[in-house]
């Protein structure tokens, strides 16, 4: 079986409406109500499986990964999401710039000329905003929202979990069994951790420090919305550049977390954010005249994957599963895949009653094969490997060097880059 992105997959014999179990035993348990945990439920819901969902924190609450790609236009497509984001304020992005070490800017990436379709179209979003929009749309398709409640423990009996242990703010803590448990629970990732399942990534040992501007640059007409990457002199990092509504811009700085925050004479994140800035000529006059308008805030070391994806009554979705560099905006598009490939092979186990490893497991060698052309696209940045140069010499390739940028990775096409760009690091280095 397949597992895709685009519309819903109807397997032969499974009903689209089955019954719902009883209110002290749902039939899938969702810990965390961010993207992944609020799509994998939504979609579990719209097949007529009950679906509780246990959020920490109270929506709309603050997150960072504000850029979306065009690929996640499948999954919100699934969820009926549609609709809300055509109506909401969120700046329409079209296309994504990138800026060299001495200010130099690229031709733009439209991905409507590359695929003449409405997912060429995407959005900058508020992350409070969109994924507020998104828990309250689980609501809508009959997921069971608890905010404010702690999930304390992942029950396991045998070999499989079982459950889980909450705190609902004034209730008693309570177990809540069920057949399924989908940890989304964001880098803290619950099972992973307690099974000890996280692998840091070996090369993209990275972090970030960011904050927001009011009245910085922003470009006209359908370069409004355009996400820049723009590299520090050195090639030693690069600044997002990301125009959200309200005359806010997201701009942050990505290196290697040991440049980023060892042997500087401050520690304070302030002075280096604006160290970096000084070694970026094409950030500074985009900030000129800009105000900044919230604190400054960091992450470090961020990139990392599971050894794997679910087990005997367990998946892991989204950031709970794996993590990869900010690079190329992938974040949301990683978070709604993973919980539209994993609901599939959930709502199948449930509908035959088999919620094994194996089972479970069905959609994480195509994810994870899109994961990792991901990664390989971000690695060859972070090598200074030239895709202008690339695309000059194979310019019939340049739509699956865009097919990467737009995030429709969860194919085999594109493999046909990776020869060719090996072929011409030899050539460099020879």
């Amino acid at each position: 079986m397949e597992f895709s992105t685009r519309p819903s997959l109807q397997v032969a014999g499974i009903p689209t409406v089955l019954p719902a179990s009883s209110a002290s035993h749902p039939d899938v348990v969702v810990i965390g109500g961010g993207p992944a945990g609020s799509a994998v439920s939504t979609l579990i819901a719209q097949a007529g499986y009950r679906v509780e969902l246990f959020e920490r924190e109270h929506f709309p609450r603050f997150h960072i990964g504000e850029s979306l790609i065009p690929e996640t236009y499948w999954t919100l497509r699934r969820l009926n999401m549609l609709d809300k984001m055509r109506g909401s304020r969120f700046t329409k992005k079209y296309s994504v710039q990138f800026v060299n070490q001495r200010g130099k800017l690229s031709e733009p990436f439209y991905f409507v000329d590359h695929k003449p379709h409405e997912s060429s179209q995407t959005w900058q979003v508020r992350r409070s905003e969109f994924d507020h929009l998104l828990l309250e749309n689980a609501r809508e398709h009959g997921v069971h929202v608890h905010e404010g409640a702690r999930v304390l423990e992942v029950l396991f009996e045998g070999d499989g979990a079982a459950g889980v242990r909450v705190k609902c703010e004034d209730e008693p803590e309570r177990e809540v069994r069920a057949k399924v448990v989908i940890d989304a629970s964001g880098q803290s990732s619950m099972v992973m951790d307690r099974l000890g399942l996280r692998e840091w990534d070996p090369v993209l040992k990275k972090a970030a420090i960011w904050t927001y501007w009011k009245g910085a640059h922003r470009d006209t007409g359908r370069d409004e919305g355009t996400t820049v990457v723009i590299q520090t002199e050195g090639k030693h990092g690069w600044f997002w550049y990301i125009p959200l509504h309200d005359d806010i811009v997201s701009v942050g700085v990505v290196a290697g977390y040991d440049y980023l925050f060892q042997n500087r004479s401050s520690k304070d994140f302030e002075d280096i954010y604006f160290e970096e800035v000084a070694r970026c000529p094409g950030v500074q006059p985009r900030l000129k005249d800009a105000t900044r308008c919230d604190i400054f805030r960091a992450q470090k070391e961020y990139s990392y994957k599971a050894k794997k994806a679910a087990g005997n009554g367990w998946v892991l979705v989204g950031d709970a599963f794996g993590f990869l560099d900010p690079l190329y905006s992938s974040g949301v598009l990683l978070a709604l895949t993973s919980a539209s490939m994993a609901a599939d092979a959930v709502t199948e186990g449930l509908a035959k009653d088999d919620t094994s490893e194996q089972q479970l497991r069905r959609w994480e060698p195509e994810f994870v094969a899109g994961m990792d052309r991901m990664r390989r696209l971000v690695c060859e940045f972070y090598d200074g490997f030239s895709f202008g140069r690339f695309i000059r010499r194979h310019p019939d390739l340049k739509g699956y060097v865009t097919d990467v940028l737009i995030g429709d990775v969860f194919k085999s096409d594109v493999d046909i880059l990776w020869p060719l760009i090996d072929e011409m690091r030899a050539e460099q280095a020879a």
